[in-house]
């Protein structure tokens, strides 16, 4: 039974969801060469519009976000105005979207980028520390070593994240998502493999977490808590190596966003059977014993799994990822209790 995931679900006075049932954000690499979103992709988005909500790709910031091909942005007026069709599309179905703000930070490549971000070609980042690799979908780039973000970067990062919060609403969005896990530039911040500071924004849990609550609270005091979510992930398990220390990072982080009273927090990580010494476990269960506020849960849940974890508490909302791509009417799915098109990496190639 799994009719616990179609229950109606208030995340504040100002939302409530159909259903507990969201549509996680999925990197497809569909926006058009000046990064704004096409017809497409509003069909795409508008035919998954019964998700008690849908969280967009994710989607730049700024220009020196970017580390993957036509990835859509938030930062031009092109851009805003072509999310407004994808926003109509989708709250014309009844659906909910919101924005997932993104800067890749030290996975970002000057590729995208260095021709329309002031002429700058630098890839920013907590620290100096690259990563081993190659851009994905683009093989034949290597990461480079990253520049440690100055003071003044610091402060430009949090306004522009403001900003694209700004312009998530103007498209019609109605609410945000800001990435901060799965080693992106928020991320970074948060665990010692990237994050090397001896100043205020490292060395402690309180000053590596300073960046972070600083976007958050930012975005908070601009468009409201009640439309304002965070996704992140206590275990370092992409591009970046855990280190113990992490831990007293993300209890200290988890405290101070229990105060804050979010929209959600939503965890990132591909598959949740994954378990992590430093946190005890899984991270969900770590996630759910120090915040007792909304709290999504994702990675290789099928409707009956995602259920029962809902009915024992471990989360109160799940995302779901491929398969989505796989079903676009996935929550018709799980209602009527048809069986599931099994998801492959082909179906990556177009939007259905």
């Amino acid at each position: 039974m799994t009719d616990n995931l179609l229950q109606p679900y208030a995340l504040n006075n100002t939302i409530t969801l159909n259903n507990r049932i969201l549509m996680a954000p999925l990197t497809r690499c569909m926006a058009d060469d000046n990064l704004v979103p096409t017809l497409a992709m509003a069909e795409y988005y508008g035919r998954r519009a019964e998700a008690g909500l849908i969280i967009s790709e994710a989607t730049i910031i700024r220009p020196d976000g970017q580390g993957n091909p036509n990835t859509p942005g938030l930062f031009t007026k092109e851009q805003v105005n072509a999310w407004k069709f994808v926003t109509k599309t989708v709250h014309d179905k009844g659906g909910k979207i919101f924005a997932q703000l993104w800067h890749t930070g030290r996975v970002a490549h000057p590729h995208f980028f260095e021709h329309n971000n002031n002429g700058s070609s630098d890839v920013l980042a907590p620290s100096a520390v690259g990563v081993e690799g190659t851009v994905p979908r683009m093989r034949d780039l290597n990461y480079q070593v990253p520049k440690a973000a100055t003071h003044q970067d610091i402060e430009q990062l949090v306004a522009d994240y403001v900003q694209a919060a700004k312009n998530a609403l103007e498209a019609g969005f109605d609410g945000v998502e800001i990435h901060g896990a799965n080693g992106y530039l928020i991320d970074q911040f948060l665990h010692y493999d990237s994050n090397h500071r001896t100043d205020e924004y490292g060395a402690t849990p309180e000053n590596m977490s300073r960046f972070p609550l600083a976007v958050v609270d930012a975005v908070i005091a601009s468009i409201g808590k009640d439309r304002t979510a965070l996704r992140i992930s206590p275990g370092a398990y992409f591009n970046m190596s855990g280190d113990v220390r992490d831990r007293q990072v993300f209890d200290y982080l988890l405290n101070e966003l229990e105060q804050r009273d979010l929209a959600f927090l939503h965890l990132g990580i591909f598959d949740d059977a994954m378990v992590f010494d430093y946190l005890d476990g899984q991270a969900s269960s770590y996630m759910r014993a120090n915040y007792t506020k909304t709290l999504v849960g994702v990675g290789s849940y099928t409707p009956d799994t995602a259920s029962v974890a809902i009915a024992n508490n471990k989360f109160d909302l799940v995302a779901i990822g491929r398969p989505f791509i796989a079903n676009a009417d996935y929550v018709a799915k799980v209602r009527s209790g048809i069986d599931l098109v099994e998801y492959n990496a082909e179906m990556l190639t177009s939007l259905v």
